[in-house]
């Protein structure tokens, strides 16, 4: 579809015609040569002398190439757009960010996989978090993951391909063999800081209690409130379990509920798939589609009109101007037969 940016040009139109009325013509003066055989050189050229001014007529012709390259030169002005077909974007509505456990006890094999193979806990939480993330469309999502310390190995993108592929590659004890969950959440605190989404939300998962982290996790989920920020907690862990590798449901749950978020459990790869179907129904996605019509500028096209009418035009009064003057007469040369 063509539009013009600045159509008010068009009023400019009328301005050669008022020019042409309220200006008086152009006065130009010639001085003249006086010879005494004015006659003869009259009779000589063919010209019929006459006394008085001149008035100039412009060609028909001339008249109609000027108004056209006026009007060209207003459309190149007035700067002719052509809008292209929309095209639609989504925008992310939500900051999404997991946090993985990658302590030494992720090694412990009590899940059942879809196959029905024994496999580590871990595994588990990432086959479960693969289909998961491959239906976060409209999310930016980025993971976390600890163990003696945290660290963040995807940030925030819209390439879940990427978090699905940085997370397949993840294994126990990367991060160090113990559990800094408090850490973690001060880490994705800091990264949501230049969020500028309403809804941001984090889902930890741990099977452990915290042995290592600088910031108790119900201190940093204090600071996650103030921030908007929601907590969701699954815990993959064996609640029976003795020592470091005990599960601490309880600080779990305060974090969870400290924040609005949901505590989860999760004993086996069923109730694991079943968590995350339950957290798409509570973290409902709204996706927002920006629609936008690209412009692209074709003030180029009047003035390559112009150009082309203007060559053309000279070309041709040119070539009828030399069809119009005389071929000069051929001389007797001296000597030579007649």
């Amino acid at each position: 579809m063509l539009s013009f940016a600045h159509p008010w040009v068009v009023l400019l139109a009328p301005l050669p015609l008022l020019v042409w009325f309220a200006l008086p013509a152009h006065a130009e003066r010639r001085a003249g040569l006086r010879v005494p055989f004015f006659d003869r050189l009259a009779r000589l050229s063919g010209q019929q002398p006459y006394s008085g001014g001149v008035v100039a007529r412009r060609h028909l012709g001339r008249l109609l190439v000027l108004a056209l390259v006026w009007l060209m030169t207003l459309a190149a002005l007035s700067r002719p757009q052509w809008i292209e077909p929309p095209l639609h974007r989504d925008v992310p509505t939500r900051d999404l960010l997991v946090l993985v456990d990658l302590s030494g006890s992720m090694d412990t094999k009590d899940f059942v996989d879809a196959s029905g193979k024994t496999v580590d806990r871990l595994t588990a939480v990432k086959q479960v978090l693969d289909d998961f993330l491959s239906r976060r469309k409209g999310d930016r999502v980025g993971v976390v993951v600890f163990g003696d310390a945290p660290f963040a190995l995807v940030p925030f993108t819209t390439d879940l391909e990427l978090c699905r592929a940085m997370l397949r590659d993840t294994d126990v004890g990367m991060a160090g063999p113990r559990t800094a969950f408090g850490d973690a959440i001060g880490l994705g605190i800091g990264l949501f800081a230049k969020s500028t989404v309403k809804a941001r939300t984090i889902i930890a998962l741990t099977d452990g209690n915290d042995t290592m982290s600088k910031v108790p996790p119900a201190e940093a989920a204090r600071v996650a409130k103030d921030k908007g920020i929601v907590i969701h907690t699954v815990a993959v862990g064996d609640p029976q379990a003795a020592g470091e590798d005990k599960l601490d449901e309880a600080a779990l749950k305060e974090v969870a509920d400290t924040t609005g978020g949901g505590f989860f459990r999760a004993l086996d790869r069923t109730q694991l798939a079943d968590i995350y179907r339950r957290l798409d129904e509570i973290e409902t996605r709204h996706i927002d589609t920006v629609s936008f019509r690209p412009r692209r500028d074709i003030f180029w096209v009047p003035i390559a009109a112009m150009l082309v009418l203007t060559m053309l035009a000279q070309s041709l009064f040119i070539w009828r101007r030399h069809r119009r003057s005389p071929a000069p007469e051929p001389q007797a040369i001296a000597g030579a037969p007649r």
